[in-house]
């Protein structure tokens, strides 16, 4: 409502809307009935009141004509209804209208003070033309002579009960509008925030369900993909020595058959864990599965028979010492070359499982057996308390994929490796010269993502990853992880 006392139009739910003011059609049906009857009323008061006064019948009709159309304005300007109610007061004209608009302006939302006000002056203006017709009433009664103040009280009774039941029933009608627009507002409120919270819920299960598919597949690719580039490798060489040594041949022929069938074998083990996964998924109330640890699990095991596998094969013959290094080289690819799902993820195997860094030896022997000229150096040590294991399996993996990285893309160059124990915090650093023969190799395919692989594991751990060529025309790779 306007500083008028002006009633906003606001219809109704699912209600048409009126012209002009009115909220519903219904409403205009309502006082355009009332105006009817009201007008009614206005014209045969203004007529006795015309009579009574000695004025022409045409100013009592025209001002009957003139008041009782009023109560249209009753939902628009309530005030101005009490106001014309008011003043015809005195005329004796506009019982209805004064009920009505004293009812409407209490259901509206015009200030207290405003409603005090109208109201009291409604009853004084009752007051005083009540107690002037009953006294003139009751003085043409020879019969009957009251005192004055017994016209006063009866003066007061009919004011009261003409105004008070209508601004008590507005207040109560009004406050009870007001209660359930109060309720109707919190209730959308709640339905836009569950809505809200629902679609909240939508993006984090979509994100955590991103987030297992890269888990997954970094743990596929660790399991499968390192036999499978083993496989290659010996089957290129394979075909090299097929002509001058058959023996050596057949026995490498039924290594490859091994590995194939012990990638299958991981590989159905890995299948089965994500079935598993799925029937528990698509069970009501299901707990929160722990497939992706399972998977972790698989893969540190697989990955581990894979590189004893890997150092036999190198003794096996001088020809495939280099074939054994590149083998070395697609298991190093495993650690940082899955497919991400645009969420940063750091995947670290369970405590106990994965590597540490007492296997950089190890790791950087199998390089040296391969051929590369590699060269590990460490400065100090670890503390007492050793470091966290997923520093450790993070400094492998980044160790890993650098020279992995080196034997794809530089073939023939000398690396380095060098490992720093700092005070609160590891460093690593790999870095390679120039390759002497070219970019020939067997033709294993790169994803690409072996520095983002890199890059994220180290971040995730809040440690610092930097990488890039080197003026001498190699490449460095360099990350400092936190101690603790």
């Amino acid at each position: 409502m306007t500083a008028t006392g002006a009633i906003e139009a606001t219809g109704a739910r699912d209600a048409p809307a009126g012209p002009w003011w009115w909220p519903r059609r219904r409403s205009v049906v309502l006082d355009v009935s009332l105006a009817a009857v009201s007008t009614v009323e206005t014209v045969l008061e203004g007529l006795d009141f015309a009579g009574d006064t000695g004025l022409p019948t045409w100013a009592g009709l025209l001002l009957g004509l003139v008041v009782g159309p009023v109560l249209l304005l009753r939902r628009r300007w309530p005030v101005a209804v009490v106001l014309v109610s008011v003043a015809v007061t005195p005329a004796q004209m506009g019982a209805l209208l004064g009920m009505v608009g004293l009812y409407s302006l209490a259901v509206s939302d015009a200030p207290r003070r405003v409603i005090g006000l109208l109201a009291g002056m409604a009853v004084a203006g009752t007051l005083v033309s009540g107690f002037f017709t009953i006294r003139q009433d009751v003085g043409g009664e020879p019969d009957f002579n009251p005192p004055t103040w017994f016209v006063l009280v009866m003066a007061a009774a009919v004011a009261l009960v003409v105004t008070a039941p209508p601004v008590l029933w507005g207040l109560y009608v009004g406050a009870r509008r007001r209660l359930v627009e109060s309720l109707r507002e919190r209730a959308d409120g709640l339905e836009r925030e569950l809505s809200l919270l629902a679609d909240r819920a939508e993006e984090r299960a979509e994100w955590a369900r991103n987030e297992e598919r890269t888990r997954i597949a970094r743990e596929m690719h660790d399991v499968v993909a390192h036999r499978v580039s083993l496989m290659v490798v010996h089957a290129a060489a394979l075909q090299a020595v097929a002509l001058k040594d058959p023996e050596k041949a057949s026995r490498n022929a039924a290594l490859v058959g091994d590995m194939g069938r012990q990638a299958l074998t991981e590989l159905r083990e890995m299948l089965g864990v994500l079935r598993t996964a799925e029937g528990a998924s698509g069970r009501p109330s299901a707990p929160v599965s722990n497939e992706p640890e399972r998977l972790v699990a698989v893969a540190s095991k697989a990955k581990t028979q894979a590189a004893g596998e890997a150092a036999g094969a190198g003794g096996a013959g001088g020809s495939w010492s280099e074939g054994s290094g590149r083998v070395a080289e697609a298991g190093a690819g495993s650690g940082g070359g899955a497919v991400r799902g645009g969420a940063t993820v750091v995947t670290a195997e369970p405590e106990g499982e994965g590597p540490s860094l007492a296997e950089l030896g190890d790791l950087v022997g199998q390089s040296r057996a391969a051929g590369m000229a590699v060269e590990l150096s460490v400065d100090g040590a670890a503390g007492e308390a050793g470091y966290p294991s997923g520093v450790e399996q993070t400094v492998y993996r980044v160790v890993q994929e650098a020279l992995t990285n080196v034997h794809k893309h530089a073939p023939g160059a000398e690396a380095r490796v060098r490992l720093a124990h700092r005070e609160g915090e590891v460093a690593v650093q790999v870095e390679n010269g120039p390759s002497e023969r070219g970019a020939a190799g067997v033709g294993l395919p790169s994803g690409g993502n072996g520095l983002v692989g890199m890059r994220e594991r180290v971040t995730g751990l809040g440690g610092v990853f930097v990488s890039g060529p080197t003026e001498a025309g190699g490449f460095r790779v360099s990350a400092v992880l936190p101690g603790r």
